[in-house]
């Protein structure tokens, strides 16, 4: 993208200014770099969300921001229902709830480093992994609603993790409002033996080492130690999530908007956030946020189950869980006034700053935990929540590297089987059903993971805790 498109107010803020139908300004938090490399796609289609009836604020860009469907993904919108603001089930994706999960072992590196091999192959034993992968927990028809309306307050019911778990997730693990009679058959049935898979794409489980401190209070807080292994995963709402995206945007582009309504963008079939058809997706939506905390809380109980075999006196630790793909109603301040919005966060993570309400108490002096997962082979960070983040872009940060060529680009480029072999000659051990999956999310397909959180401590939307560095990483 060309950087004389943009007006710049800082070294980290760039504005477009409304025209045409824009009802809103286009706000992209990056360094200079970073906006030289974005594909001109993520301008246009904020741009595009900028139209949106009810929009507030701007639509925002996070440092990580590329093309995606409809919004951009790394996009930031929210939409006030009074104002005949707007759900838009492309503003948040196909993965709803794709999130990630950190989990602290409090074994030091030295302790996991002889036993790696045989750690990395009981997890992608433990774990099934890969495209339409099923898993050995059957959900029937009568527990489905269950699950749709507990999440992981209903995996932790079965028997399938632990309660302390629920106060380091997001929503405490259950997502209120949820509607399981707006998910349809044919998406449960794709849950049905899906429940505690990785599944594919650019989910992954991790062992990492923390490399890395930046904010030693804040690392204490969170019971980040140098040198000390934790474990991330990163997984959604799987087929049941893809199907409930699939089925509304059909339903929304053909009557979502009243009759003389021109969108942009096929893509940004939306709906009334009043009207019935907004509210039936909104309830659908958060059934499958649900689904992914359950799924979640499921893949941390396998993790937990091998490391207890092969590290016996081990308990795992959530640091915490959160959501990258969701449309939340949540209250924020406009103009001095406290205001109910729906925020849609499309590759973007919410990053509540200290001394907010809604994170437990052991985490409100230092502010949330932002998870942000780097490319395969190159590490990941754990930043903190700022209050400044708020006024900046609703308390919403960067998600992860951001991707700088496509899937079929990288599989032109890259070899999975060399790639892999090149990682485990650093000391990072891949295990993978696909060595395609493998070459489609190759280092060298995303963004510099380190510019993408550099750019967004600047921006002061989160600040810089620890760097991770992986050991194992198992790949769909």
């Amino acid at each position: 993208m060309d950087p004389a498109r943009l007006i710049r107010l800082d070294d980290t803020t760039w504005r477009a200014e409304p025209t045409g139908a824009m009802r809103a300004p286009v706000v992209i938090y990056a360094e200079e770099a970073l906006i030289r490399g974005m594909d001109d796609k993520v301008l246009e289609q904020a741009r595009n969300v900028a139209t949106l009836p009810g929009i507030i604020g701007a639509a925002y860009a996070m440092p990580d921001a590329h093309w995606g469907y409809g919004f951009p993904i790394g996009g930031v919108a929210a939409f006030d229902p009074t104002l005949g603001g707007v759900v838009s089930a492309g503003g948040v994706g196909f993965d709803i709830s794709c999130g990630v999960r950190t989990m602290l072992t409090g074994l030091p590196a030295s302790e996991v480093e002889p036993r790696k091999a045989a750690l990395a192959d009981r997890l992608f034993a433990a774990v099934p992994a890969g495209m339409g992968r099923q898993g050995d927990i059957t959900v029937e028809p009568a527990a489905m609603d269950a699950l749709l309306e507990g999440g992981a307050q209903w995996a932790v019911a079965q028997g399938w993790g632990e309660a302390e778990d629920l106060a380091r997730i997001e929503e405490q693990g259950r997502m209120a409002g949820a509607d399981p009679a707006q998910v349809s058959e044919r998406a449960r049935l794709r849950m049905r033996r899906e429940l505690g898979t990785l599944g594919s794409g650019n989910h992954y489980l991790e062992v990492q080492v923390v490399a890395e401190i930046l904010a030693p209070e804040i690392a204490a807080a969170y019971g980040l130690r140098l040198g000390e292994v934790v474990v991330t995963i990163h997984s959604g709402s799987r087929g049941l999530g893809h199907q409930v995206a699939s089925e509304f945007l059909l339903e929304m582009a053909a009557r979502g908007m009243p009759e003389g309504t021109t969108l942009p963008d096929r893509e940004l079939a939306c709906a009334p956030i009043a009207s019935p058809l907004g509210q039936r997706y909104l309830g659908a939506m958060r059934a499958a946020i649900n689904c992914a905390f359950a799924n979640r809380e499921i893949l941390g109980h396998r993790v937990r189950m091998v490391f207890r075999e092969l590290f016996p006196l081990t308990r795992l630790s959530l640091l915490f869980d959160v959501s990258h793909n969701t449309c939340k109603e949540e209250t924020h301040m406009i103009d001095g006034e406290p205001r109910r919005l729906f925020v849609h966060r499309k590759g973007a993570t919410r990053a509540l700053g200290p001394g907010h309400p809604a994170l437990p108490e052991r985490l409100r002096a230092v502010g949330q935990p932002v998870l942000i997962g780097g490319s395969m082979g190159t590490g990941s960070w754990v930043l903190a929540g700022l209050a400044s983040s708020e006024a900046r872009a609703f308390a919403s940060a960067c998600h992860g590297a951001g991707r700088a060529l496509s899937r079929h680009a990288a599989l032109k480029r890259w070899s999975g089987r060399a790639i892999q072999d090149e990682l485990a000659a650093e000391g990072i051990l891949i295990r993978s059903p696909s060595t395609r999956g493998i070459a489609e999310e190759a280092p060298g397909a995303y963004k510099d993971v380190g510019a993408v959180v550099r750019a967004t401590e600047r921006a002061g939307l989160a600040r810089r805790v620890a760097r991770l560095r992986p050991i194992v990483c198992i790949k769909g």
